[in-house]
């Protein structure tokens, strides 16, 4: 199974962007699916989640309040709404999936994508 992210892009801050992923087989039972994102030098960092079987979704502190996780109608595919973008936000982001419940932690997600640069100017 691979997933696809893509919907990244240069913005002023203040801006908004959304950033998109799918699953290659729309028959993959995928529990979790969520969005990271990682400078250079740092750590992967968790963004946001959506657990597929309650729609329950979760954020980092830092993204609360601005961006949006969202299921599409097509299975496994996934959101990211993205408002009020900061120059912190920039990053690559990622588009990861698990066959278990939601989790922060990077090394529990079996599936990831290829990554999407999302550039915020001030």
């Amino acid at each position: 199974v691979q997933l696809q992210a893509f919907g990244g892009g240069l913005v002023e801050a203040g801006g908004s962007l959304r950033l998109s992923c799918a699953a290659s087989e729309r028959s993959f039972n995928v529990y979790t699916m969520g969005w990271f994102r990682q400078v250079p030098g740092k750590e992967r960092e968790f963004v946001s989640a959506i657990s597929w079987s309650t729609g329950s979704t979760y954020y980092a502190d830092s993204v609360k309040g601005r961006f949006t996780i969202s299921r599409g109608n097509a299975k496994n595919t996934v959101y990211l709404e993205m408002n009020d973008l900061k120059p912190d936000d920039a990053a690559v982001y990622y588009c990861a999936a698990r066959r278990g419940p939601f989790s922060r932690n990077t090394s529990l997600y079996n599936y990831w994508g290829q990554g999407t640069q999302v550039t915020v100017s001030s």
